[in-house]
């Protein structure tokens, strides 16, 4: 698991209102978010219809 070395920023009132992580960590959290969804995504479509090389060719030519 993710060693996350976080400091808790306290209010006036001693209430925590926010917390602080090197970024080294953050991006790699970023890392972690976005493969996730991403394999979620892929799951979702896994079962759809898949283009032939020449049809995706054509597909992302007419979006340019």
């Amino acid at each position: 698991m993710l060693k996350i070395h976080k400091n808790i920023v306290l209010d006036e009132s001693q209430k925590p209102v926010a917390v602080q992580i090197p970024m080294e960590e953050f991006e790699r959290l970023e890392e972690i978010i976005e493969n996730y969804g991403l394999s979620k995504l892929m799951d979702e479509v896994k079962n759809d219809e898949q283009l032939s090389i020449e049809n995706a060719k054509k597909y992302y030519q007419s979006l340019k």
